[in-house]
């Protein structure tokens, strides 16, 4: 799913407020994200509904995760990527590891998680021993402003659905820059934001952004390809609708605060509709 108001169901934004930090608003939304992860295992009507509304049950078990990327879209992701064996693929607000390790695992490259959520690590490291993967994944703690990783760490840096959350998107595009070597690919799949929907609304209104391109070149950054996702409003609709339907089994399975975090995010995703256009956008850092 995305944050209370957004991927993950309050994951995505959990992951994606800027610095680790106890500011209240970072600190109830990671709250949230925690309550959602840790609720999981014991969330089937949860899973479920969003198995089957968000992305249709494309992806292996192995590699479920609380967003809406289809198979199809992470085939495009790898391949404009450019991802080789041996490459070194760094995952940002990866939350529970699910798209970055379908991605290692279909690529041959090693994988680098980087999440704010101790929750969401734990569920990627004991997804990636699961599929055999942790000896080619590492995790750990960091935003995106501060992914706390090497210059030029990458070979291919990936973000699915989650950028749309952070509240210093310029800094995290800079980041992005840095991290990656140069000549390699940055791709993400993200949400862009109406900012007159948005105007108060927490987490999404911090720095909404109508269209990512102008913020890629700023930093450096050569567009490869900027596409709007086939489908999205209607898997979108899906999944909110039959969550927010479906409160008061997600309270008895999950417990109160973890529905809650989910309910709100789908219910304010329904309601104000935030979200003009879901993007593909891949960019190269210059040679």
């Amino acid at each position: 799913m995305t944050s209370p108001g957004g991927h993950e169901p309050a994951g995505a934004a959990a992951s994606l407020t800027g610095d680790v930090t106890d500011s209240g608003v970072f600190r109830a939304v990671l709250d949230g994200y925690d309550a959602v992860y840790a609720s999981l295992p014991q969330g089937e009507t949860f899973s479920r509904l969003w198995r089957t509304h968000a992305y249709r049950n494309e992806f292996p078990e192995e590699f479920a995760h609380i967003g809406f990327l289809t198979v199809p879209e992470a085939q495009r992701m790898r391949e404009l990527l450019q991802i080789r064996p041996g490459d070194v693929l760094a995952d940002l607000a990866c939350g529970g590891g699910g798209p970055g390790l379908w991605m290692a695992a279909q690529s041959g490259a090693s994988l680098t998680g980087v999440d704010p959520s101790p929750c969401g690590l734990a569920a990627a490291r004991a997804r990636a021993r699961d599929a055999g993967l942790a000896g080619r994944a590492r995790f750990r703690q960091g935003t995106f402003e501060q992914t706390r990783l090497p210059d030029g760490a990458a070979d291919a840096v990936m973000s699915v659905e989650a950028l749309q959350y952070a509240p210093g998107k310029r800094a995290a595009v800079t980041e992005f820059f840095r991290i990656l070597r140069p000549g390699r690919r940055l791709a993400f799949i993200a949400f862009e934001v109406d900012p007159a929907k948005v105007a108060g609304v927490p987490i999404l209104g911090a720095d909404p952004v109508p269209d990512y391109r102008p913020l890629l070149e700023a930093a450096g950054f050569s567009i490869e390809a900027y596409e709007e996702t086939p489908g999205w409003q209607q898997r979108v609709s899906a999944a909110f609708s039959a969550i927010a339907g479906a409160s008061d089994t997600l309270a008895a399975e999950m417990g109160e605060h973890a529905a809650a975090s989910a309910v709100a995010e789908a219910m304010l995703t329904i309601e104000i509709q935030p979200y003009p256009r879901r993007v593909l956008a891949v960019a190269s850092r210059p040679g």
